[in-house]
C-alpha cells in the first residue's frame, strides 16, 4: 500500500471515477472499523462510524493534498467521526486511576508479557486496552499495533507531537496499572522475586 499508489486512485476519483473509491475503501475498510470499534466499543455504532468515515472521504477527497500518507488523513478523520458519535452518545466510561503507577510497574509489565505466549499476549493486551477510555485505548492502538509514529499520532488526533508523546506516556501508565491487575499474580510474584 504505497502512497503513490493511493494518489494514482484519488486522482481517478477526483476525474470521476467513482468505481476508484471502492479500490481505497477495500484497502482501508479493516483499519478505519478497528480504529472504530476502539472508540465507540460497540460493533454497530463501529460500523456506522466507518460508512460515515468513507462518505466523509469520499465527498472530501479532492481537499487530500499529500501532506501526509493517505491512511493517516483516513485515521484523522475516523477519529474525529468517532469522537462525535461519543460526543452524540455521551458514552464515555471506565476512567483507570494511575495513583498505584510506579516506575517499576512497567518494568515488571513487559516482563510478564514476555512469558506469555504471543496469541494470549496479544488477547491480553487487547482486553486491557479495552478497559481504558476510548481515546487512550486508539492512541496505543496506534502506536503499537499500527505501528504509527508520534508525528503521525499527532496528526491523526489534531494534536502536537510533544502532546501525542506526554498522553501516550500517561495511556502507557494507565495500561500498565491495568495489567497488572489482570495478570496472574503469579507470573508477577515470579518476576518480583528475579529483580
Amino acid at each position: 500500500m504505497s502512497t503513490l499508489e493511493d494518489q494514482h486512485y484519488i486522482n481517478l476519483i477526483i476525474q470521476g471515477d467513482h468505481n476508484a473509491f471502492a479500490v481505497l475503501v477495500n484497502r482501508y475498510k479493516d483499519m478505519i472499523f478497528s480504529l472504530a470499534l476502539k472508540m465507540v466499543k460497540n460493533r454497530e455504532e463501529a460500523e456506522e462510524v466507518s460508512q460515515d468515515t468513507f462518505i466523509k472521504i469520499y465527498n472530501s477527497i479532492s481537499k487530500f493534498k499529500g501532506d501526509s500518507k493517505f491512511s493517516t488523513w483516513s485515521y484523522k478523520i475516523a477519529y474525529n467521526t468517532s469522537l462525535d458519535r461519543l460526543k452524540k452518545n455521551n458514552k464515555e466510561k471506565n476512567i483507570i486511576s494511575i495513583d498505584a503507577f510506579s516506575t517499576h510497574l512497567i518494568k515488571t509489565m513487559d516482563n510478564a508479557l514476555s512469558a506469555l505466549e504471543d496469541k494470549e499476549r496479544k488477547q491480553t493486551i487487547q482486553n486491557c486496552l479495552n478497559l481504558l477510555p476510548s481515546n487512550e485505548n486508539f492512541l496505543l492502538t496506534l502506536f503499537y499495533f499500527d505501528e504509527k509514529n508520534i508525528e503521525e499520532i499527532g496528526k491523526i488526533m489534531n494534536i502536537s507531537a510533544n502532546n501525542a508523546k506526554v498522553k501516550l506516556f500517561r495511556s502507557r501508565q494507565k495500561l500498565a496499572v491495568i495489567l497488572k491487575k489482570q495478570l496472574e499474580p503469579e507470573i508477577l510474584e515470579y518476576y518480583e522475586r528475579e529483580r
